[in-house]
């Protein structure tokens, strides 16, 4: 877990108090049932009970965890926090209008979302499509090798860059039976991604549901990595509604990494 580390963080940190205040949030965020109590995190975060029960209080009043009986959970202000966020991004504003005005992506499943190291986080959903909303929500992190989209953005990357993250014989994260297994399996993907300009994800993460995905192209050396992906049905999928869909997400991702063009 990521409060693992913290002490040694925190030494090394200008403000020892926030970083522990940022782990204790991240172990909450990843802990299976988004509960724990005092105890567990002040096992994960490796300082004193009472340093932790000090902590906590104060994360408690700002509203940022909130206390479940003897649990401590994430609070409703993080929900605020997470929305100011997102309303400020010009590209979760356009997503949205994109895709409220779209032939065809208007009626389906439709996500921007950010990669952040080995995972994708999404940032936005469009509901067109109800019969798939088990599929991934704002907020939620997947392993790159899972998604659509984690797949059309690290197809981004340098071969020098993938053949160090993605040694030949590296075990993937599996979520199905039709979970990509090894760091080869996702170079050959790859390059029938940078082939073909989109990426395909076949039940790979939730049985029974296909999605596509596209990159976006990047504004500024430094900007962070965005793609958009549609979630569809595999029992209805057709190669004519591919076409479709994959045409409508490469006009939303020129839009969004060029706006004025």
């Amino acid at each position: 877990m990521a409060g693992k580390n913290v002490e040694s963080r925190g030494h090394a940190s200008p403000a020892p108090a926030v970083t522990r205040a940022a782990a204790v949030l991240e172990v909450l965020a990843e802990s299976a049932t988004g509960r724990l109590t005092l105890s567990d995190l002040a096992r994960e975060l490796g300082i004193p009970k009472s340093s932790t029960s000090n902590l906590l209080q104060a994360l408690e009043d700002a509203q940022l965890i909130t206390r479940l009986g003897s649990d401590y959970a994430l609070g409703v202000k993080l929900v605020e926090l997470g929305a100011a966020y997102l309303s400020r991004r010009d590209e979760v504003r356009e997503f949205y209008r994109f895709c409220e005005a779209a032939p065809v992506l208007s009626g389906e499943t439709v996500r921007i979302a950010m990669l952040e190291g080995d995972n994708v986080i999404y940032l936005a959903r469009h509901e067109g499509h109800p019969a798939v909303r088990l599929t991934s929500n704002i907020g939620d992190k997947m392993p790159v090798t899972l998604c659509a989209v984690g797949k059309a953005l690290v197809a981004k990357l340098h071969d020098h860059d993938l053949e160090q993250i993605f040694p030949d014989d590296a075990p993937l994260p599996v979520m199905t039976s039709k979970s990509l297994r090894t760091g080869r399996e996702i170079k050959d993907q790859i390059a029938q991604i940078r082939t073909q300009g989109y990426a395909f994800e076949d039940e790979e993460s939730t049985l029974g549901v296909v999605s596509l995905a596209v990159a976006v192209p990047t504004r500024g050396a430094h900007g962070p990595s965005l793609g958009v992906s549609v979630t569809a049905l595999k029992a209805t999928f057709s190669d004519s509604q591919r076409d479709a869909m994959v045409r409508e997400l490469m006009d939303l991702s020129k839009m969004l990494g060029n706006p004025m063009g």
